[in-house]
């Protein structure tokens, strides 16, 4: 499930430079946005889209913080009172930096999706990570782990259950003070079919602030599944426009 570890999250607040230290109070932070979703691949169609995203970090004195997040999205589109296009995603992680700029971190993702052949797509996955530079302006970070995977189709191809090696590469850099691109590479492959059975995920984006609640966001979403459901594209692609607000 590597595209919906990548897809759907609160980008600023997880690839930020500030980032695990989002939050430094326990005040938590939430947002909701609404925009549009223009696909192409298994659906060729311009949707609107939701979001809803909450961010929440421990303090402790004898610890690192501990930030869990959980963000919620979907888009709708119909033509004529047919739908054409649909999609529904939920995910719950935390994270914590361990020691040495090493992290740790554990999430659970659900997806679904009929138009793409997804009833049901679970994954649980948890490892380690590495920050490897940081900055005022400026991180990059890398992470592996296992994930166990559950995968429910539309049409006759019976579930899958199985397990997989999950990496990630995360890059943001504040171009302008009020501006953070964001970067994230995902990769999962099934380890029953280690070298055949591969996800690859690229996603990239503009956070923008503009003022103290609201704030706006373009993101590029690429994905490759070189066993997708029978009868599906490997290929799909996801270009997101929202407008969003803070509190």
């Amino acid at each position: 499930l590597v595209h919906a570890d990548i897809k759907a999250t609160d980008v600023k607040a997880k690839y930020s430079a500030n980032a695990p230290k989002i939050a430094s109070t326990s005040k938590p932070k939430q947002s909701i946005d609404i925009g549009f979703a223009n696909t192409t691949g298994n659906t060729k169609t311009t949707n609107v889209d939701a979001k809803y995203s909450f961010a929440h970090q421990f303090n402790n004195q004898k610890y690192e913080p501990f930030l869990y997040r959980f963000v919620a999205s979907g888009f709708l589109t119909k033509d004529h009172g047919t739908k054409t296009a649909e999609e529904y995603f939920a995910s719950l992680d935390g994270e914590q930096e361990l020691m040495y700029k090493w992290l740790g971190f554990i999430g659970t993702k659900w997806l679904r999706n009929n138009f793409n052949n997804y009833k049901n797509k679970i994954s649980i996955v948890g490892g380690i990570g590495r920050i490897l530079f940081e900055d005022l302006k400026q991180k990059l970070s890398v992470k592996i782990g296992p994930a166990y995977n559950i995968e429910q189709y539309t049409n006759h191809q019976p579930t899958e259950k199985f397990g997989s090696l999950n990496e990630y590469l995360e890059y943001s850099n504040k171009i302008l003070p009020n501006s953070t691109f964001n970067l994230k590479l995902g990769a999962m492959e099934n380890m029953k079919d280690f070298s055949n059975d591969i996800e690859a995920t690229a996603l990239f984006g503009l956070d923008i602030d503009m003022g103290a609640n609201l704030h706006a966001t373009i993101e590029e979403e690429l994905r490759y599944d070189k066993l997708p459901p029978v009868g599906f594209k490997t290929k799909d692609t996801k270009t997101i426009v929202r407008l969003g607000y803070k509190f």
